[in-house]
């Protein structure tokens, strides 16, 4: 662990690691929203032509819908969709989603939360989703611990993930630098956008992909769910709370 906060620094050029702020990714790190995903892109994008395996979804896991849909059209048709287009085809893939079994909370998510939360950090939620039906749960399954004030989704960003405008808007929103925040990912292009935002990522490999992508993609600590952190979080927290290099400066870059 100190290893990887030590790396961390050295990455980034940061003198010293003190957090006050964790960001949460939604889908597959505080829903166990995935497979519902997996299957609406699937079908949705059959019933216009296109393929998108359901393993795919966690590959574009993160990306705006509307982008992940335009991706595909690139590659598959050769041709940039206009946004109604997009907007039409990522509304049936909603449709789809909203029509599957409700998503229920990640084990651990909670108890984790509340640690955080009694740590005196702040909370806030970094989605790519523009699913109303998950963004209307969030302030009632998670009361008290998510507001709408710090949450930042598809329709606040021009760039989503892997670009890294969501989490510096999170980080805005929670008031700190980049050395004051940690990131909780489980896809590869949430890693990339935290990483590219000079976040320390934690990624909880909660999906099928191997945890070689999630390292490659950037991610600083890797665990295998959302309940291994919860369990770890005390450890985790007292190694990560003032963890700065030899020479102590409090100036960072």
């Amino acid at each position: 662990m100190e290893y990887s906060i030590q790396h961390y620094l050295a990455k980034h050029g940061f003198r010293q690691f003190c957090p006050k702020a964790v960001l949460f990714d939604m889908d597959g790190v505080i829903y166990d929203s995935m497979p519902n995903h997996a299957t609406s892109w699937h079908q949705a994008m059959l019933d216009y032509g296109l393929e998108m395996a359901p393993a795919e979804a966690y590959q574009y896991e993160g990306m705006r819908g509307v982008e992940t849909i335009r991706l595909l059209a690139r590659q598959q048709w050769g041709r940039m969709l206009s946004d109604e287009e997009a907007k039409t085809m990522y509304r049936h893939k909603s449709e789809l989603f909203a029509a599957c079994k409700p998503a229920t909370l990640m084990l651990g998510i909670q108890s984790l939360m509340h640690q955080i939360r009694d740590c005196g950090m702040k909370i806030c939620v970094v989605t790519g989703s523009g699913q109303h039906t998950l963004l209307d749960k969030l302030q009632g399954d998670l009361n008290g611990l998510v507001s709408h004030e710090r949450m930042v989704t598809a329709f606040d960003v021009t760039h989503g993930k892997p670009a890294p405008e969501p989490y510096l808007k999170g980080m805005e929103k929670c008031g700190v630098a980049p050395w004051e925040t940690i990131v909780v990912e489980n896809a590869p292009l949430g890693v990339e956008a935290a990483v590219a935002a000079r976040c320390f990522t934690i990624a909880a490999n909660t999906g099928p992909l191997p945890d070689e992508i999630l390292r490659e993609a950037g991610a600083d600590l890797i665990l295998p769910s959302i309940q291994a952190l919860s369990d770890r979080w005390e450890q985790i927290c007292t190694e990560l709370g003032g963890m700065q290099q030899p020479d102590g400066r409090d100036s960072q870059d």
